[in-house]
């Protein structure tokens, strides 16, 4: 069982300035922990039960557009990203502060929102897709951003945490950071059909140990288990490519996909323990049932891990996340549906299911059945 509460506060300073500051807190725990599962089944669980539910800044960002052209679109305000309550076509936007890397990179409409679409850290995000992030999910950084009629183009520098899948962030950008590279296009497939493809690419520089030396030690009598953290250096390099896209069928339907890479020699550092990633879903407004903001999704996620990572856990040794003694390897399979239902304004209630085959990426596991139900209050 989870719960956050998120506080949103923004003040705009100028059409074209704007303060955003939230202040969060994220309680409860995750199932086994949060351990177990590449893809785990609920993406708003802190990942270390051990931080509590003490309120935190969440984010504290800074946003500054240029405008290239007349401020003349009127764009749909979110207390996440912006509240600025117009926009010009042709842009430059430059934030600056503390967010989340999902929060900006790596976006999908069908696929993106843990409290009213997918539950599944790997429906919601590409699951290769090692962003820099806290324990929590956040980060510091900056990101660049040029936006167009068609295209958008953003660039990202952020901080990474110290260890894997820790509270504390790096401020040494010569030793620790994260690029990350979005192009955006948004072509005209269909005269009333939106359709969006995203190209993304990132490189993690951070204190990562390597999947071989752990092994080689290991089998050299070094050490007596497979340890990823006896052999970490600092600078190592994690890199990836991702791409995402999403298309309207009609007006009530969506068809999403997402599939990335990275590659799987260093350590799984910040957000889970993927190196390849394929998932493809879709939603559907009950329109026609006079149900106006309800949803049903349903998608399915296969992930995967490099072999030196499969020979790492199969030798007995562990992740941040991983780790069952030995190793059967299958991937991780997993299909994911839900049914959203406005219940009133903004009180939504979400039942959700879950099968997973090869849990951990291990055949000897599974297959799973988890189902879920979500409260989600907006004011």
């Amino acid at each position: 069982m989870s719960d956050v509460v998120t506080l949103y506060t923004g003040y705009e300073l100028n059409q074209s300035t704007e303060v955003l500051f939230d202040l969060e807190s994220a309680g409860g725990g995750g199932l086994s922990d949060a351990l177990g599962l590449a893809g785990f089944t609920n993406l708003d669980v802190v990942r270390n039960p051990q931080l509590g539910a003490k309120p935190y800044i969440a984010r504290i960002i800074l946003h500054k557009v240029i405008p290239l052209g007349e401020f003349a679109k009127n764009p749909q305000r979110n207390p996440v990203t912006s509240i600025l309550r117009q926009l010009p076509t042709r842009r430059l936007e430059f934030r600056i502060g503390k967010f989340g890397t999902a929060d900006y990179f790596d976006l999908n409409s069908v696929g993106s929102d843990s409290h009213l679409q997918f539950m599944n850290w790997v429906a919601d995000n590409n699951g290769s897709y090692d962003y820099a992030a806290d324990t929590r999910g956040y980060t510091f950084g900056a990101i660049a951003e040029y936006q167009d009629k068609s295209w958008a183009l953003r660039f990202g520098e952020m901080l990474m945490p110290k260890v894997a899948n820790g509270p504390d962030l790096d401020f040494n950008l010569r030793r620790a950071r994260a690029e990350n590279i979005e192009l955006e296009l948004r072509p005209v497939l269909h005269k009333d059909r939106a359709t969006v493809l995203r190209f993304l690419s990132y490189v993690n520089h951070a204190n990562m140990g390597s999947y071989r030396e752990a092994i080689r030690a290991f089998q050299s009598g070094i050490d007596p288990v497979p340890s990823i953290e006896a052999h970490r250096r600092q600078g190592r390099i994690k890199y990836g490519f991702g791409f995402n896209f999403e298309h309207e069928l009609t007006e009530t339907t969506r068809v999403f996909g997402r599939t990335g890479w990275d590659e799987g020699q260093n350590e799984s550092f910040a957000y889970t323990e993927v190196n390849q990633s394929v998932q493809l879903g879709a939603d559907w407004k009950l329109k026609r049932f006079h149900r106006q903001s309800d949803k049903i999704g349903a998608a399915f996620m296969t992930d995967g891990i490099s072999r030196v990572h499969q020979l790492y856990l199969a030798l007995g040794g562990n992740g941040f996340l991983l780790g069952d003694g030995r190793l059967n390897y299958g991937r991780e399979n997993i299909l994911e549906t839900y049914y959203t239902a406005r219940i009133w304004r903004g009180v939504s209630v979400s039942p959700d299911l879950q099968y997973i085959i090869h849990p951990g990426y291990n055949r000897d596991r599974g297959p799973v059945v988890v189902p879920g139900l979500r409260l989600h209050l907006e004011l």
